[in-house]
């Protein structure tokens, strides 16, 4: 819930102790090196990959159907000749798959004009065989047209669409002549082409098979990466280090409240260490750090942008706005439970890992507001609960009540924007940086009255001077410039002017929410379209009615509910990047990335 605080790390050693100093930084985790050389591009240190061929090849072992037992003992173990193997196996996989469909296209284009051999040109008299496939509308014309130049025809097949036709001449009849084009099916037969089907999809399962037989190998390519991938993490933090042949130097970023741990680390081993707090032209990465219920909203932010040092950490308000959001697209009870029942199924699977429980978290926050949204709107399945039943009095929204469902929708979306502006304003350091949200927040304010109260009397004379109070808020305390000259006044209302072109986002991003209410309804009135054409296919009297019916429920259903997680997942989380960051945070920051040892335990 907050931005760790870092210092300013300069770290000091023995040049002879260069390797272990770097083998005992890596296991200490906890630093962000930055380079001291000219050697290194990229300023924020990011700890390199290792080959791509490795991860590609271990990637590809990982995804096969049936993994072998995992060998443990790296004594007969070779990295390279694995990974060689398993890249070579890929290709050969790839071509027979690539065969294989080829082959069963052709197979399928054959099939209409039955199993023959070609003869060969003796054989007709120095004659061919040419062959068309004939739509039915144009088989008249082709026959007229074969009658016409006088070649002999036999219809071989007929499929409901077409015609399939084998003509002998000499020459190919010239195609201005015929209502189509030739058919080119080639000199090899369907038992020719289907022996070939067979012999590729045995070599396709020969080379599944050594895929299988190679997975056995996946613990300890992926043990054995990641040792290659610390042992070139310590190469490249070699080369940003400085090093006279007496001392070497180091330098990055550390969590303060790691600063113990560092100082335990550097007697141990000898070392000399500086750490300073950031100054103003420093630029730190950031390291955020929430509890471990609320990480979800962390690796929401995270996933869009890093927010900068010196701002705050969103991730809290991005975790329970982006659930609410989720809700209010959703809009149904019924869905709510459904995706609760798939959550609790895999509520195991998502524990193995630290972004899985993260995440279950965020689903189960999420589904509960959405279950008490679709309460609150009454929509289960897009079905109303009975009248005079205790879910018909817990209804207290109408989805279909525009009026109503806009201005709720608007009155989320200036709460949203009220808390990133009061936010930057509570930060700010100096009257420049805090008045203008504060006269922002004032605008939101001012518009929202005019608009809920139909600009009646008694709220329109307060509307607007909300509104007309926050823009001179906004254009006489925008500009941070001193004002030592008559000119300097015309410059900071120039500053001023600028900052005011600012209401026209502020007025989109506003109108942006009312895709909760546009989406929410659209998913509502899915669910009771689909409800009324099972209705109407179940008492049409058909035979199949009830099965018919109860498979557009599935599949109608099926649907929508698709539409709505990913509705919710796009605009819930737009909505907290786009027009909630552009208000809240002041710019992107650098992910804390520690130079850590990775290697997988034994």
């Amino acid at each position: 819930m907050t931005i760790i605080p870092l210092a300013k790390l300069t770290l000091f050693g023995l040049s002879a102790d260069r390797k272990p100093l770097l083998d005992g930084l890596q296991s200490l985790g906890c630093v962000h090196l930055i380079p001291l050389t000219s050697t290194t591009e990229d300023e924020n240190f990011v700890v390199a990959r290792p080959s791509e061929d490795a991860r590609k090849a271990l990637r590809y072992l990982m995804d096969v159907r049936r993994r072998r037992h995992q060998t443990r003992v790296d004594a007969t173990f070779d990295f390279d000749r694995i990974v060689a193997e398993a890249l070579a196996n890929r290709q050969r996989k790839q071509q027979a798959e690539d065969r294989v469909l080829a082959l069963g296209k052709r197979l399928d284009e054959l099939e209409p004009w039955g199993d023959f051999s070609l003869p060969d040109q003796d054989g007709l008299a120095g004659n061919l065989l040419w062959f068309y496939r004939v739509p039915h509308p144009k088989a008249a014309a082709f026959r007229g047209a074969l009658g016409s130049l006088g070649l002999p025809w036999q219809l071989l097949h007929e499929s409901p669409a077409h015609g399939y036709y084998a003509l002998i001449a000499e020459q190919e009849p010239d195609q201005a002549l015929l209502p189509v084009a030739r058919s080119h099916v080639g000199a090899q037969s369907h038992r020719d082409v289907q022996r070939q089907f067979d012999d590729a999809r045995t070599a396709l399962e020969d080379v599944e098979a050594e895929h299988e037989s190679l997975s056995r190998w996946v613990f300890l390519l992926s043990k054995h990466l990641t040792r290659a991938e610390d042992a070139q993490a310590r190469e490249q933090a070699s080369g940003m280090a400085l090093d006279d042949d007496t001392l070497v130097q180091l330098q990055g970023w550390i969590p303060r409240p790691a600063l113990p741990r560092l100082d335990a680390f550097a007697q141990q081993h000898g070392l000399a260490y500086l750490a300073e707090v950031p100054e103003p032209k420093d630029s730190p990465p950031t390291l955020l750090r929430n509890p471990a219920t609320l990480s979800g909203g962390q690796d929401l932010v995270a996933f869009y942008e890093t927010p900068g040092y010196r701002d705050w950490d969103p991730s809290i308000v991005v975790f329970f706005s982006f659930a609410f959001f989720f809700a209010m697209i959703m809009a149904d009870a019924g869905y709510a439970l459904v995706l609760g029942l798939v959550v609790g199924l895999k509520w195991t699977a998502m524990g193995r890992s630290s972004g899985g429980r993260h995440f279950r978290i965020l689903a189960v926050v999420g589904l509960v507001m959405a279950l008490i949204y679709g309460i609150l709107a009454g929509s289960y399945f897009g079905v109303a609960p009975p009248a005079g039943s205790l879910l018909a009095h817990c209804k207290l929204l109408d989805l279909n009540d525009f009026a109503a469902m806009m201005k709720l929708s608007l009155v989320v979306g200036c709460a949203h924007l009220l808390l990133a502006n009061g936010v930057v304003a509570l930060r700010g350091q100096s009257l420049a940086q805090t008045a203008p949200p504060i006269g922002w927040m004032a605008v939101i304010l001012g518009g929202l009255t005019l608009y809920l109260s139909q600009a009646e009397t008694p709220f329109l004379h307060l509307g607007i001077g909300l509104i007309a109070g926050g823009l001179l808020t906004v254009l006489l305390l925008s500009s941070e410039r001193r004002i030592s000259h008559p000119a300097d006044l015309l410059l900071r209302l120039l500053d001023g002017l600028g900052s005011l072109t600012a209401i026209s986002k502020l007025f989109g991003d506003v109108m942006s929410y009312l895709r909760l209410f546009a989406l929410g309804l659209a998913s509502a009135s899915l669910a009771i379209t689909f409800n009324q054409l099972a209705g109407q296919v179940s008492h049409s009297g058909l035979a199949l009615g009830v099965p018919i019916a109860l498979l557009i429920l599935v599949l109608g259903h099926g649907i929508n509910l698709l539409l709505a997680i990913i509705s919710g997942f796009v605009h819930g989380l737009r909505l907290n990047f786009i027009e909630f960051f552009n208000w809240g945070l002041s710019g992107e920051g650098v992910p804390f990335r520690p130079f850590i040892k990775k290697e997988l335990a034994s």
